[in-house]
Order: structure tokens, then C-alpha cells, then sequence
């Protein structure tokens, strides 16, 4: 009885550990962000928002302000706001994870009136596991004549990650590397992003489609004579060392033309320990 009671026993503990170590799936953020758009269409934009900010939440109005303040103070966001995820990552430990994909924003009756773009949401999870907004913005573009691809992956789950045991060292490592690419900007935009750029990085404007792969990002910096200058705000990385994010405040001159911006960036480490951009956004800040 002892043999069998022993290996029962030894037969739990392996299936909680395997339990334990097993990834988290994809589809975690991708339910909070479902959600998240039907409590919006359900209850409106402000009443949304509060309900799935995270306490240090963030959105872009345009300088860096908490969810929470900005939508506890104005009395009601008018209009309808849709959106599908078409781009979906999680950590391996479940913690942080972020989604982007195609919006629609109405404030009015006809299709005039009508707003277009694609939005970009970082995710982290409390200390119950339950997901909560941390970073939200977007930008705005022409409606687009084609669906965006979906591209949900999960982690994985051959790579087991080396956990993160200084929380602080680990958003030390994501700033720092967020710092050196914007100092690479200032020597040559082309150069940075080919260095720092996933090969299936992609990069949003505003007025301009999302841009997948770093031939396309090239090109469209190129031709656009675009050259970056670039400030690190904060940042944050995941338990399991695979996904991080960063953000900050951007000058960009297009041509004759100098406009600021806020930029959201999501980071991926390859095989190598190198961290590179899965993901960078712009959002202007209007004069």
C-alpha cells in the first residue's frame, strides 16, 4: 500500500509540475481583448476603460496619463469604438501579452463619419492572473481595401525561459536597450531598424497601413526621407524574459516637415538572448 500510495503521490507532483511549466495560450489575451469590445459596445467607451485598466494603465491624450484619471475625468466619451485583434503574443508565464489590429471609431450616423486605423494594447496581468489594460493607443489611416492577416502564436514551449528573479534588473535591460536604439536613430534610421528590427517587425505611421517585415519598413523610411530622434520614458518586461515593451516620446522629420509623436515599442527575444522590435507604433501629438 505504501509502494502504491508513494507513487500516486509521485504521479501528482509530476503532473503539477509539467502543469506548472507548461506556457500560457494565446487565446488568454485574446478573450480579454473580445471582452473588453463587447463591454465598450455594451456599456461605452469610458465605463470599458475603467473597468479593464490596469492601476498603472496608461493611454496617450496626448502626454502620458493613467487610464483611470483620464476617463474619471470626462463626463462621457461619445461614440462607438470597434476593433478586431488581428496580432496576438503572450509571455510564456502568462504575465504580459499585447494585441493590435484594425479599429473603427463612430461619432455619428453615416459612413462619413467614420474614423479608421489600427490600435495597439499591452496587457499585464494582476496578482490574481486576471489581464488588465496597461498601455492603449493608436493610429489613424485611410480604410483599408483588404482584412489584415491574423497572426496569433503562442509561446514556446520548447524554449523554456530562464525566470526572471530581479524584476528590476529585467526593466533595467529592456530601458537600456530601448536607449541604444534610439541613440542608433540618431546616426541613421535605416541602420537602427536593421539592426534592432524582428524580420517580422512591424511598424505603424499614422496616415500610412501597418508595414510587415523589415524590406517594407525600409522601404517606407526610405522614401519617405524619415529621420528619428528619440527619448526613453519607462518600460517593462515579462517574468520569463520573453516579451518586454518600452515607450516614450519621439521627433520625427518627414521631409521638410518636423511633427512629436509618442511611441510604443514591443520587444521579442531571439535564440540568441538579442532583443528586437515585434512591433513599434507612433502616435502623434497634436500641436
Amino acid at each position: 500500500m505504501k509502494k502504491i500510495a508513494l507513487a500516486t503521490l509521485s504521479f501528482i507532483c509530476f503532473t503539477v509540475a509539467a502543469l506548472a511549466q507548461a506556457p500560457a495560450q494565446v487565446n488568454k489575451v485574446v478573450d480579454a481583448e473580445d471582452a473588453f469590445n463587447k463591454l465598450v459596445a455594451r456599456k461605452g467607451i469610458k465605463a470599458g476603460f475603467l473597468a479593464v485598466a490596469d492601476p498603472e494603465g496608461i493611454v496617450f491624450k496626448p502626454r502620458v496619463v493613467k487610464i483611470t484619471d483620464f476617463y474619471e475625468g470626462v463626463e462621457k466619451q461619445p461614440g462607438t469604438l470597434q476593433w478586431t485583434p488581428k496580432i496576438a503574443r503572450i509571455s510564456y508565464d502568462g504575465d504580459l501579452a499585447f494585441t493590435a489590429g484594425p479599429y473603427v471609431y463612430q461619432n455619428g450616423k453615416t459612413d462619413d463619419d467614420k474614423v479608421f486605423g489600427d490600435y495597439v494594447s499591452v496587457w499585464h496581468a494582476d496578482p490574481d492572473g486576471k489581464l488588465k489594460l496597461l498601455i492603449d493607443l493608436g493610429i489613424q489611416h485611410p480604410e483599408m481595401e483588404k482584412e489584415a492577416t491574423t497572426d496569433f502564436k503562442e509561446p514556446d514551449a520548447d524554449k523554456k525561459p530562464v525566470k526572471n528573479k530581479d524584476p528590476f534588473n529585467g526593466k533595467n535591460i529592456i530601458l537600456a536597450t530601448d536607449k541604444m536604439l534610439n541613440q542608433g536613430l540618431t546616426i541613421s534610421s535605416l541602420g537602427a531598424y536593421k539592426e534592432f528590427l524582428s524580420p517580422e517587425g512591424r511598424y505603424y505611421f499614422p496616415g500610412f497601413e501597418p508595414m510587415i517585415g523589415t524590406e517594407q519598413v525600409m522601404k517606407f523610411l526610405n522614401n519617405e526621407a524619415i529621420t528619428i530622434s528619440a527619448e526613453t520614458i519607462s518600460g517593462g518586461r515579462s517574468t520569463s524574459n520573453d516579451l518586454a515593451y518600452s515607450y516614450g516620446r519621439a521627433r520625427i522629420k518627414k521631409g521638410d516637415i518636423v511633427s512629436n509623436y509618442n511611441y510604443v515599442r514591443i520587444w521579442e527575444v531571439d535564440a540568441s538572448h538579442k532583443w528586437n522590435i515585434l512591433l513599434e507604433v507612433f502616435s502623434a501629438i497634436e500641436n
